[in-house]
């Protein structure tokens, strides 16, 4: 290092050593070093190289400016002066004779004045940086050893397709990737089309798509791509969802073989940019009633896309306010004044370069709170004619003399039908959302393996990880994690392979994990934003972007409070089907099951037991979480049933119990969650990371019987002694965990180029 930097070596070694500084002090700092006139212009280029809040110094670099400050304040032959500036000094003059100084007096002033800037006490600073027993930086502090293999764990998460996300998180971190800054929409924009048709050059998009037309025909792969995606940036997310997802999976299910030929190789090489024209202003999720209307003209063989009223504009349509060149457009059909419900139609917006087509009316929606690389934007159709042929004719068809065939009969059916093979979309982003649930985890696990404050007087100060609040308030959000990552496996596996016999109890699943994912996701990147303090807030530190991308995620793919009623309604209609034969000594039989299961468990011993043994015991985990769920379906079905007797219409009665059936939905929710993870580590063999992952299952199970104990004390599954026991319990095994948090976080696989937060990367 060069003698006149020397100087500064204490100052900016305590100023990166703990975080102490934000952007804008760093930057203000290294101005007042800057403005030292006895620097030569090469010696400020460096210091300004040192100072760049966007590039902190690594690890290796903080331990060598540890080792020269040390090893240079042993060789003083007086004792260290009270001041950062003064040691500085003194090693600077280390070397030289007759009592000289490597700074004139005013200097030594100036040096003082940039210390006075760094605002900390200097006298404690300067015995801290000369204390032997202080510890060295380190990127992390890692006090226990994993106990598991960490890359065996990450094999564990990645087993469905590790190749594929392997490969994506390499592509992600390629440095057109590269996490920046955008001055304006546009260039966001402009980014991530240009990030898509990266993806898309690497045949990322089309996986899903039959290998006719340059697929993979492999829609576990492109799920697997879009959980990677999330990792890196969610408006590319989005864009390669609406993009691949939407818009070619739209073609690809609701299509035929003379679509699929004519548009699905370019719309996975992003030739043909498309986009999804389901929502409407006046309706939002309830798709049967869109206005939007395509009345088919028998003479010319065209159907005329129509936007009949102001309620009826296309709302928030992604890729459609400035790169879209078809839509997947939803609308009404109308036949010589009769109507024939949904159907789908591709209507062309824009030609090649890009021009809107006559006809159709495109405003931009501008800024939005998150996700403004994606340009959504409102569509009008002005009578635009089509082809009859880019009806999309997979499930119903047009004939040329304007006859309406279809295989299914009933139009209610042929709405579920058409509507559950895009079920995909929700499926993707609820893997998305734990993945942006993750990305918080890891940032705020590692802050707090490095972040200390607060401690015993003359002692090293306590770490964040070791408070017991802050072990409350991540550990079983880490457990969650985990625990959806094998639900969500599960719908997966579900949605891949499902048969037309199942394919309405996978969407009732894929509504449910898709909601309790993203409510997960907002809840846990708000506390993860919390759990760093300042830092968290700091937008290079990723969370304010998180939080932003990820909050709609609770919105899109269906309202999550709407899809939750769609749960409950699958359930009821589950339940119902238990008791064909006659209902109601089916529910008197189900009834006194449940009586009879209540006296079996509401023994004195059972409900008061409070050992570790029992309060650690899975099966009764999975029990008690059964029997809640099954409790609220009797409940509600009862409720209804009075209800309707009583003369209030179905509908009346449902909007009566709504609270009861969403409470009920998310106990179904849980169940299959908790099953799930369960089933997953008893399948796997004896090893460490099935040890961890039985630990972490029952987190995820005591602190969800926790946060119910109301319930379960209404109905006398707890005391309240064994609810006392239940949060204690949770609390230990909170403190188990924290000490393998470190590892667990790593076993995610998040590259550091990828997550991009300086306060969270590995090093």
């Amino acid at each position: 290092m060069e003698n006149n930097l020397l100087p500064f070596l204490p100052m900016l070694y305590v100023a990166w050593s703990d975080a102490i500084l934000d952007g804008p002090e760093l930057e203000a700092l290294s101005q007042k070093m800057q403005d030292q006139t006895w620097l030569s212009p090469p010696d400020k280029q460096v210091l300004a190289h040192w100072m760049d809040p966007d590039r902190p110094p690594a690890p290796g670099q903080m331990q060598l400016w540890l080792k020269t400050i040390r090893e240079s304040a042993a060789e003083l032959d007086e004792a260290p002066r009270q001041s950062l500036a003064e040691l500085g000094v003194q090693i600077a003059s280390i070397g030289l004779t007759n009592g000289e100084r490597c700074l004139s007096p005013e200097s030594c002033v100036a040096l003082e004045q940039v210390e006075e800037a760094l605002g900390i006490v200097s006298a404690e600073a300067v015995q801290s940086l000369i204390a032997d027993e202080v510890r060295p930086l380190r990127p992390l502090l890692e006090r226990e050893a994993p106990s598991f293999n960490i890359d065996a764990m990450q094999a564990i998460l990645d087993r469905d397709n590790p190749d594929v996300k392997n490969g994506t998180r390499t592509i992600l971190t390629e440095q057109i990737f590269a996490q920046r800054d955008f001055e304006s929409l546009h260039d966001h924009r402009e980014a991530t089309l240009a990030w898509s048709r990266h993806l898309a050059d690497h045949g990322l998009g089309s996986l899903a798509y039959p290998e006719s037309v340059g697929g993979k025909d492999d829609m576990g792969a492109y799920l697997a791509v879009m959980e990677m995606i999330a990792h890196h940036d969610m408006s590319l997310l989005i864009k390669f969802g609406v993009q691949f997802g939407l818009f070619g999976g739209s073609i690809a299910l609701l299509g035929t073989d003379p679509h699929h030929q004519k548009y699905l190789r370019d719309t996975g090489t992003l030739a043909l940019p498309g986009c999804f024209a389901m929502t409407e202003l006046g309706h939002g999720s309830n798709v049967r009633d869109l206005e939007t209307v395509a009345v088919y003209d028998k003479v010319t063989q065209e159907f005329v896309i129509h936007t009949p009223s102001e309620q009826a504009r296309k709302e928030y349509i992604g890729n459609s306010a400035a790169h879209g060149q078809m839509a997947t457009v939803f609308a009404q059909l109308d036949i010589e004044g009769e109507r024939y419900g949904i159907n789908a139609f591709l209507v062309p917006i824009r030609d090649k370069e890009n021009t809107v087509l006559p006809g159709v009316r495109i405003q931009d929606n501008g800024h939005k709170l998150g996700l403004n690389g994606v340009d959504n934007g409102r569509l009008w159709f002005e009578h635009v004619r089509i082809p009859r042929e880019n009806m999309l004719n997979r499930f119903a068809d047009v004939t040329p003399d304007g006859e309406y065939v279809s295989d299914i009969a009933g139009e209610s059916k042929r709405f579920f039908t058409m509507i559950g093979t895009l079920v995909g979309g929700r499926v993707g982003i609820g893997l998305s959302a734990n993945s942006a649930a993750k990305n918080g985890l890891t940032i705020a696990i590692r802050y707090a393996n490095r972040r200390r404050q607060f401690g015993p007087p003359g002692e090293m100060e306590t770490l964040l990880i070791d408070y017991q609040t802050h072990q409350k308030r991540l550990m079983p959000l880490l457990a969650n994690a985990y625990a959806l990552d094998f639900g969500l496996k599960y719908l997966t596996e579900r949605y891949v392979n499902r048969t037309e016999a199942d394919s309405r109890e996978v969407e009732t699943l894929a509504a449910g994990l898709k909601s309790y994912s993203t409510w997960n996701a907002t809840r846990t990147l708000q506390e993860g934003r919390e759990a760093c303090g300042g830092m968290g807030y700091m937008v290079r530190n990723r969370f304010a972007a998180l939080k932003a991308d990820s909050e709609i995620f609770t919105t899109f793919e269906g309202d999550n409070t709407v899809l939750m009623q769609l749960v409950a309604k699958g359930r009821l209609t589950d339940f119902k089907k238990q008791f064909e034969d006659s209902a109601a000594w089916g529910m008197v039989k189900f009834v006194a099951k449940q009586a009879t299961r209540s006296i079996l468990e509401h023994n004195p011993v059972s409900v008061r037991r409070t050992d570790p043994d029992h309060l650690r015991d899975s099966q009764w985990h999975l029990e008690l979480f059964h029997h809640r769920e099954e409790a609220m379906v009797v409940a509600v079905s009862q409720r209804l049933r009075s209800l309707i007797r009583q003369g209030m219409s179905s509908d009346k009665a449902v909007v009566e119990v709504q609270n009861d059936l969403v409470a009920m939905a998310h106990g179904w929710v849980e169940f299959v969650i908790l099953q799930q993870f369960l089933k997953g580590v008893d399948e796997m063999e004896q090893s460490a990371e099935k040890e961890i992952l039985a630990k972490l299952a029952q987190l995820f199970a005591l602190s969800h019987i926790e946060k119910n104990a109301a319930w379960y004390l209404e109905h006398g599954d707890l005391s309240g002694a064994k609810s006392i026991a239940v949060r204690r319990e949770a609390e230990a095994l909170a403190k188990e965990l924290s000490g393998q948090a470190l590892y667990l976080v790593d076993a995610f696989g998040i590259r550091d180029e990828t997550l991009a937060a300086p306060i969270g990367l590995r090093g």
